[in-house]
């Protein structure tokens, strides 16, 4: 019975040492998605920036009027 409880013991501490390190690979993997996310986003403001400048540009042009 002793030695059923030094391999059990034995699996368990297997256990957590797997799930600390699955732990870790999942915190760096969340990081590094939130850098993603967060540069997405700001790429997401520029190029809306620049539609926004650009539809500006286009009103300013006045194509309703009748050419000469």
């Amino acid at each position: 019975m002793g030695d059923n409880i030094v391999e059990r013991l034995t699996e368990l501490e297997e256990a957590v040492r797997r799930a600390a390190e699955a732990i870790g690979r999942l915190r760096e993997e969340n990081a590094q998605l939130r850098r993603e996310a967060r540069r997405l986003g700001d790429e997401r403001r520029q190029v809306l920036s620049q539609v926004d400048t650009i539809l500006k540009d286009i009103a300013k042009l006045d194509l309703d009027r009748p050419q000469e």
